[in-house]
């Protein structure tokens, strides 16, 4: 009786230390904030304060917890539920909440031993050695007068016959300053020359465009960057072309700063080492798709609901919503003509104009021909829009300036090739762009979670290495063997599990290496 009663008091408190137990920096946030924080929190880029070591992100602890609370940080806008796109960069529901812990408890430091290691951040280009680089014409100064600033540069294409492109690199000089940038592309001797009038009117190179590039072009989504986003890097034998009389025009958009500043930004191209079959091409959605007029009355919340007919079956690349500051919302996707199938492309419920991007699709997305492409945006001209440009609200009509507003919906296709479904659009070394120092497992997802349900779980391995994943209760003992010891390459992981016939309570999962090493987090598994 008495050996029964100590093993219920010795289970009770693993059960009591399962729970109380709060997060630790190390153990536990660190592999949250190196994954999706530091690469703009760190010195020298547009983050405002430096996320790389424990008295950093303590300091800010409440600041964390607020910010992915309200989940304006990380920077994504898309709805990850909604449609999968390639480069997302969000926290689950369990992470946001292991962060409020954190804070809630003092922000404790853990044992360093449990670190995963900073990042190693790549340095150069993340494609390879490119084939021809091209740069703005001088650096650009930023004031410090803590005003967002857009500048446009008209490029030559530096080529001397059309050529092919396989892959698009932009690298700004100076990541405190740089907020995003997109390329441009025209063959149009009416734009190239309105464009340079347009730059001969200012004394220094290039000239200011708030929306967009000021003049129409060929190619609206030659090439793009934010922080975070990966390279254009196109499948094999797809790909775009330049040619001699063409030019590039740079759009950069400058955040904030209370300092001067300058940027010399540059971008990457690299030729295609294989003839390209197939040129990737660009459709637009503008009012012209739309049945109602394009006008917004002061004190109105509008809705415009535009459509586009898919004539022959086509394979998205990405897609890119475009508005300025009255708009509030987008949501796409695509119909078949007997509206039995809908294919998700994207949806942003809170649109953040400082935060848009060109979304690419993890592969090629197959949109057969007789489907149609709704594009649903929302827009609010009411004073209860802080974003709104103008006080009072006035009416609001198409243009290009702040006090104006669009509606676009880009997206880039291919002609569809049977097997495009299996073509991947990541980069060869996409998921190893943040490389760990040392092996890392990190927390599961959903947590907590229904037995009977599936349990997501990553882990990221500096080196190759043979490994396994197993599940363990509060005593120690084996529940489940998740993946028996095996070879896994270097760089990150997933795999989901399903929890059949656990009990409610706290379980233990375990990456163990053929090294030695060993990992652990746990799950809690509710009723």
């Amino acid at each position: 009786m008495q050996r029964i009663i100590l093993l219920f008091i010795f289970s009770s408190r693993l059960v009591f230390t399962a729970f109380s137990q709060a997060p630790t920096f190390y153990a536990d946030v660190a592999p949250i904030i190196y994954q999706n924080c530091t690469e703009c929190h760190r010195t020298g880029e547009i983050g405002p304060m430096p996320f790389t070591t424990y008295e950093e992100v303590s300091e800010y602890s409440s600041f964390i917890s607020y910010v992915t609370s309200t989940k304006y940080m990380p920077p994504w806008t898309p709805d990850p539920e909604y449609s999968a796109l390639r480069g997302e960069r969000y926290l689950t529901e369990a992470e946001i909440q292991l962060l409020a812990d954190w804070h809630e408890a003092g922000a404790p430091e853990g044992d360093p031993a449990d670190s995963p290691g900073l990042p190693d951040f790549p340095e150069g280009s993340q494609v390879g050695v490119p084939d021809l680089v091209i740069s703005m014409p001088s650096a650009y100064a930023h004031g410090g007068d803590m005003e967002e600033q857009y500048q446009v540069y008209v490029l030559e294409t530096g080529v001397d016959d059309e050529t092919e492109i396989s892959a698009v690199e932009i690298r700004p000089a100076n990541g405190a300053i740089a907020h995003h940038a997109l390329i441009g592309y025209t063959e149009s001797a009416s734009s190239i020359s309105q464009a340079e009038a347009l730059d001969a009117e200012t004394p220094e190179e290039g000239y200011e465009s708030f929306g967009d590039y000021g003049v129409p072009v060929d190619d609206f989504l030659f090439g793009g960057w934010a922080p975070g986003v990966e390279p254009t890097v196109f499948p094999s034998t797809i790909g775009k072309k330049i040619s001699p009389n063409g030019r590039f025009l740079l759009q950069m958009h400058y955040g904030p700063t209370p300092v001067e500043e300058s940027d010399l930004t540059s971008f990457n191209l690299f030729f295609a080492d294989v003839p390209l079959q197939r040129e990737v091409e660009l459709e637009m959605m503008t009012p012209a798709n739309l049945s109602d007029l394009f006008f917004i009355q002061p004190n109105e919340i509008k809705t415009f609901h535009g459509t586009i007919d898919i004539e022959e079956d086509i394979s998205l690349l990405s897609v890119m919503p475009h508005c300025h500051l009255l708009g509030k919302a987008w949501e796409v996707y695509a119909v078949s003509s007997d509206y039995i199938d809908t294919i998700p492309l994207i949806s942003i419920p809170d649109w953040d104009f400082n935060w848009q991007g060109i979304y690419d699709f993890p592969s090629l997305k197959h949109i057969p021909a007789g489907y149609t492409i709704h594009a649903i945006c929302t827009y609010d001209n009411t004073a209860n829009n802080p974003d709104n440009p103008n006080d009072p609200p006035q009416l609001t009509e198409w243009g290009d300036l702040t006090g104006d507003e669009m509606y676009v919906l880009f997206f880039q296709f291919v002609e569809y090739m049977e097997g495009d479904e299996n073509i991947t659009l990541s980069t060869a070394d996409e998921d190893t762009r943040i490389v760990y120092q040392s092996d890392v497992l990190f927390p599961a997802w959903p947590n907590p979670l229904p037995a009977g349900k599936e349990v997501t779980v990553g882990w990221h391995l500096h080196e190759p290495t043979e490994m396994r994943l197993e599940l363990f209760d509060v005593r120690g003992r084996l529940v489940d063997i998740w993946l028996p010891m095996q070879s896994f390459p270097r760089g990150h992981h997933q795999q989901s599990f399903a929890l059949e016939a656990l009990h409610s309570g706290t379980y233990f999962y375990r990456l163990t290496t053929a090294g030695g090493l060993v990992r652990s987090h746990t799950i809690q598994v509710i009723d």
